[in-house]
């Protein structure tokens, strides 16, 4: 076996004075820009009735669903220690720079900020949730590009070609090494033991994969609900397929037994019934005409 590619990679992008501009972050505001961009490109191609001021106010309303959406639903499901922190600790939830942030909960928080704007501007809320589905992948997969660079989420070890080593995991070679003796020659040839990159295995899913399908089916006439319900389902059959040889939060682990059902699998599911719910009403559903493309 080849020398793995270890990644050891610098968290920190750049220093301002004393302040740490860490390349998870910045991955953040490019998937915020990146979909503010092509977002603006689609409300002139008419795929959204609205004016540019009313578009910036959703994606407002939909980064601060993003932020304490998943920030919250860390808390209630992945913290550890559980729910306590909200009568010994409640302030652990702000803090963000901690790290914990989850899909799910930016998921439904993105759906409350379009269903208060769809109200506002009298769209419905499909029509809104179709337009920004498709704009959602590129930051999806700019986040699993963050934790790759950060060294974490990492998979479970494999002796295919691509395995990476990850520092980090260090405790967990160790520990996986005791109850498979065989691999000890390879974690003391190279320091560790090779392992799935599943970061890059959701970047290249969630991210590349969903945003060039989503994209190429939005550039045409479709009924409503459709883009909905192709974005649940390839999200929710992609991270349960990649929780298979990812390695659950320590803090959990599996759910039922020792290598069985993770709690990013568990709360998958239910995308999977909506994707196809939403793909029925779809077949249903009229084509809509689009909008007449839009001014400046």
């Amino acid at each position: 076996m080849t020398q793995p590619y270890i990644v050891d990679i610098n968290a920190v992008a750049f220093h301002l004075g004393p302040i740490q501009v860490h390349w998870y972050g910045l991955m953040y505001l490019l998937g915020f820009f990146s979909a503010a961009l092509l977002g603006e490109y689609r409300r002139r191609q008419g795929r959204l009735p609205v004016s540019r001021d009313a578009l910036g106010d959703l994606f407002f309303y939909g980064m601060m669903g993003v932020i304490l959406g998943g920030r919250l639903w860390y808390m209630l499901f992945y913290f550890e220690g559980g729910i306590r922190w909200i009568w010994t600790e409640p302030l652990a939830l702000f803090k963000v720079w901690d790290g914990g942030m989850s899909f799910h909960g930016g998921l439904l928080g993105v759906l409350a900020a379009g269903w208060w704007w769809s109200r506002r501007h009298r769209l419905h809320v499909f029509d809104t949730i179709d337009f920004v589905a498709p704009l959602v992948p590129i930051g999806l997969g700019l986040g699993r590009l963050g934790n790759f660079i950060n060294g974490e989420l990492w998979g479970k070890p494999t002796s295919l070609p691509w395995g990476m080593i990850f520092p980090a995991a260090h405790a967990d070679d160790v520990a996986y090494v005791g109850s498979h003796p065989a691999l000890l020659q390879q974690w003391q040839q190279f320091g560790g033991l090779a392992r799935h990159p599943s970061e890059l295995y959701e970047l290249a899913l969630e991210g590349l994969l969903m945003f060039v399908v989503l994209w190429l089916v939005s550039m045409k006439p479709r009924p409503r609900y459709l883009l909905s319900g192709l974005f649940a389902l390839m999200y929710g059959c992609f991270r349960i397929a990649v929780e298979f040889v990812r390695l659950p939060d320590p803090q959990l682990g599996y759910l039922l037994g020792t290598t069985w059902v993770t709690m990013g699998q568990l709360q998958s599911l239910p995308l999977i019934v909506v994707g196809v719910w939403l793909l029925v009403l779809a077949r249903r559903a009229p084509t809509l005409p689009l909008a007449p493309p839009a001014g400046p």
